[in-house]
Protein backbone atom coordinates (compact mmCIF):
# COMPACT_ATOMS: atom_id res chain seq x y z
CA UNK A 1 0.00 0.00 0.00
CA UNK A 2 2.93 2.65 1.27
CA UNK A 3 4.88 1.33 -2.40
CA UNK A 4 2.05 2.26 -4.57
CA UNK A 5 1.52 5.40 -2.79
CA UNK A 6 5.04 6.53 -3.22
CA UNK A 7 4.72 5.47 -7.05
CA UNK A 8 1.35 7.43 -7.70
CA UNK A 9 3.47 10.52 -5.56
CA UNK A 10 6.21 10.28 -7.41
CA UNK A 11 4.16 10.15 -10.84
CA UNK A 12 2.43 12.99 -9.73
CA UNK A 13 5.90 14.65 -8.89
CA UNK A 14 7.36 13.89 -12.47
CA UNK A 15 3.98 15.56 -14.21
CA UNK A 16 4.18 18.59 -12.61
CA UNK A 17 7.81 18.80 -13.32
CA UNK A 18 7.47 17.50 -16.72
CA UNK A 19 4.35 20.62 -17.01
CA UNK A 20 6.82 23.01 -15.38
CA UNK A 21 9.36 22.28 -17.68
CA UNK A 22 6.90 22.65 -20.86
CA UNK A 23 6.01 25.95 -19.58
CA UNK A 24 9.14 27.39 -19.16
CA UNK A 25 10.29 25.51 -22.79
CA UNK A 26 7.01 27.41 -23.90
CA UNK A 27 8.14 31.11 -22.32
CA UNK A 28 11.72 30.40 -23.57
CA UNK A 29 9.91 30.28 -27.30
CA UNK A 30 8.00 32.95 -27.39
CA UNK A 31 10.70 35.64 -25.51
CA UNK A 32 13.05 33.78 -28.68
CA UNK A 33 10.40 34.67 -30.63
CA UNK A 34 9.87 38.14 -29.50
CA UNK A 35 13.39 38.72 -30.73
CA UNK A 36 13.06 37.47 -33.75
CA UNK A 37 12.43 40.18 -36.65
CA UNK A 38 11.56 37.61 -39.19
CA UNK A 39 9.29 36.04 -37.24
CA UNK A 40 7.43 38.88 -36.11
CA UNK A 41 7.17 39.83 -39.45
CA UNK A 42 5.10 36.79 -40.57
CA UNK A 43 2.89 37.54 -37.53
CA UNK A 44 2.62 40.76 -39.00
CA UNK A 45 1.38 39.74 -42.51
CA UNK A 46 -2.34 38.64 -41.21
CA UNK A 47 -3.28 41.47 -39.36
CA UNK A 48 -1.83 43.51 -42.34
CA UNK A 49 -4.07 41.10 -44.83
CA UNK A 50 -6.93 42.25 -42.69
CA UNK A 51 -6.15 45.77 -42.64
CA UNK A 52 -5.69 45.93 -46.17
CA UNK A 53 -9.36 44.52 -46.67
CA UNK A 54 -11.10 46.36 -44.19
CA UNK A 55 -9.66 49.76 -45.64
CA UNK A 56 -11.16 48.16 -48.98
CA UNK A 57 -14.71 47.85 -47.42
CA UNK A 58 -14.77 50.99 -46.04
CA UNK A 59 -13.68 52.69 -49.14
CA UNK A 60 -16.24 51.06 -51.10
CA UNK A 61 -18.66 52.06 -48.57
CA UNK A 62 -17.72 55.70 -48.36
CA UNK A 63 -17.93 55.32 -52.29
CA UNK A 64 -21.57 53.64 -52.06
CA UNK A 65 -22.75 56.44 -49.66
CA UNK A 66 -21.40 59.18 -51.53
CA UNK A 67 -22.62 57.92 -55.06
CA UNK A 68 -26.10 57.54 -53.19
CA UNK A 69 -25.86 61.45 -51.48
CA UNK A 70 -24.69 62.86 -55.05
CA UNK A 71 -27.49 61.14 -57.06
CA UNK A 72 -29.89 62.57 -54.76
CA UNK A 73 -31.10 58.97 -52.92
CA UNK A 74 -29.36 60.22 -49.71
CA UNK A 75 -29.93 63.44 -47.27
CA UNK A 76 -26.60 64.83 -45.52
CA UNK A 77 -28.41 64.31 -42.06
CA UNK A 78 -26.43 63.55 -39.00
CA UNK A 79 -27.88 59.96 -38.77
CA UNK A 80 -27.10 58.75 -42.19
CA UNK A 81 -23.05 59.78 -41.78
CA UNK A 82 -22.79 57.89 -38.79
CA UNK A 83 -23.57 54.55 -40.63
CA UNK A 84 -20.61 55.74 -42.55
CA UNK A 85 -17.22 54.81 -41.22
CA UNK A 86 -14.37 56.73 -41.14
CA UNK A 87 -11.49 55.92 -44.55
CA UNK A 88 -8.31 57.98 -42.59
CA UNK A 89 -8.54 55.75 -39.62
CA UNK A 90 -8.40 52.67 -41.06
CA UNK A 91 -6.00 53.96 -43.66
CA UNK A 92 -3.91 54.75 -40.77
CA UNK A 93 -4.14 51.55 -39.01
CA UNK A 94 -3.32 50.26 -42.00
CA UNK A 95 0.17 52.23 -42.97
CA UNK A 96 1.45 51.10 -38.96
CA UNK A 97 1.04 48.02 -39.58
CA UNK A 98 3.04 48.32 -43.03
CA UNK A 99 5.64 50.46 -40.90
CA UNK A 100 6.34 47.61 -37.98
CA UNK A 101 6.91 45.66 -41.07
CA UNK A 102 9.35 48.35 -42.65
CA UNK A 103 10.67 47.92 -38.85
CA UNK A 104 10.67 44.55 -38.99
CA UNK A 105 12.99 44.18 -42.26
CA UNK A 106 15.08 46.64 -41.26
CA UNK A 107 16.31 44.78 -38.46
CA UNK A 108 16.30 41.73 -39.92
CA UNK A 109 18.84 43.10 -42.47
CA UNK A 110 21.11 44.91 -39.57
CA UNK A 111 21.12 41.65 -37.61
CA UNK A 112 22.20 39.60 -41.06
CA UNK A 113 24.51 42.36 -41.82
CA UNK A 114 25.98 42.46 -38.19
CA UNK A 115 26.32 38.33 -38.52
CA UNK A 116 28.40 37.98 -41.79
CA UNK A 117 30.51 41.21 -40.56
CA UNK A 118 31.11 39.08 -37.57
CA UNK A 119 32.03 35.84 -39.37
CA UNK A 120 33.97 37.58 -41.85
CA UNK A 121 36.46 39.78 -39.54
CA UNK A 122 36.65 37.35 -35.94
CA UNK A 123 37.66 34.44 -35.40
CA UNK A 124 34.45 33.11 -32.98
CA UNK A 125 31.38 33.59 -33.63
CA UNK A 126 29.74 36.67 -31.34
CA UNK A 127 26.04 35.57 -30.62
CA UNK A 128 23.27 37.99 -32.35
CA UNK A 129 20.34 40.12 -30.98
CA UNK A 130 17.76 37.59 -32.50
CA UNK A 131 18.73 34.64 -30.30
CA UNK A 132 20.90 36.02 -26.87
CA UNK A 133 19.79 32.69 -25.08
CA UNK A 134 21.27 30.36 -28.00
CA UNK A 135 25.10 30.99 -26.83
CA UNK A 136 27.56 28.06 -28.61
CA UNK A 137 30.51 27.02 -26.53
CA UNK A 138 32.95 28.35 -29.05
CA UNK A 139 30.85 31.94 -29.02
CA UNK A 140 31.83 34.68 -27.26
CA UNK A 141 30.57 36.88 -24.81
CA UNK A 142 30.28 40.60 -25.35
CA UNK A 143 32.86 41.37 -22.79
CA UNK A 144 35.62 39.06 -24.76
CA UNK A 145 34.38 40.18 -27.77
CA UNK A 146 35.02 43.78 -26.72
CA UNK A 147 38.59 42.88 -25.52
CA UNK A 148 39.12 40.80 -28.80
CA UNK A 149 38.30 44.67 -30.91
CA UNK A 150 40.63 46.56 -28.47
CA UNK A 151 43.14 44.22 -29.56
CA UNK A 152 42.81 44.13 -33.12
CA UNK A 153 42.41 48.11 -33.41
CA UNK A 154 45.85 48.00 -30.97
CA UNK A 155 47.38 45.80 -33.42
CA UNK A 156 45.97 47.98 -36.51
CA UNK A 157 47.24 51.45 -35.04
CA UNK A 158 50.99 49.24 -34.49
CA UNK A 159 50.76 48.34 -38.21
CA UNK A 160 49.62 51.77 -39.14
CA UNK A 161 52.62 53.08 -37.13
CA UNK A 162 55.11 50.99 -38.63
CA UNK A 163 54.21 51.63 -42.16
CA UNK A 164 54.33 55.54 -41.57
CA UNK A 165 57.93 54.71 -40.06
CA UNK A 166 58.93 53.60 -43.37
CA UNK A 167 57.01 55.84 -45.56
CA UNK A 168 59.32 58.68 -43.59
CA UNK A 169 62.61 56.71 -43.89
CA UNK A 170 61.64 55.82 -47.69
CA UNK A 171 60.99 59.66 -48.29
CA UNK A 172 63.40 61.05 -46.48
CA UNK A 173 66.12 58.80 -48.65
CA UNK A 174 64.37 60.22 -51.34
CA UNK A 175 64.83 63.66 -50.63
CA UNK A 176 68.43 63.57 -50.06
CA UNK A 177 69.36 61.73 -53.46
CA UNK A 178 67.28 64.18 -55.10
CA UNK A 179 68.54 67.47 -53.42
Amino acid sequence: MASQQMSTNNAQMSAQQAAVLQQTQAQQLSQQQDFDPVHRFKMLIPPLKDSLQNVMTIASLNFAHNTAIDNGLKTTEKGNDAAVQRFDKSLEEFYALCDQLELCLRLAHECLSQSIDSTKHSPNLVPTATKPDTVQTESLSYSQYLSMIKSQISCAKDIHNALLECSKKIAGKGQGACN
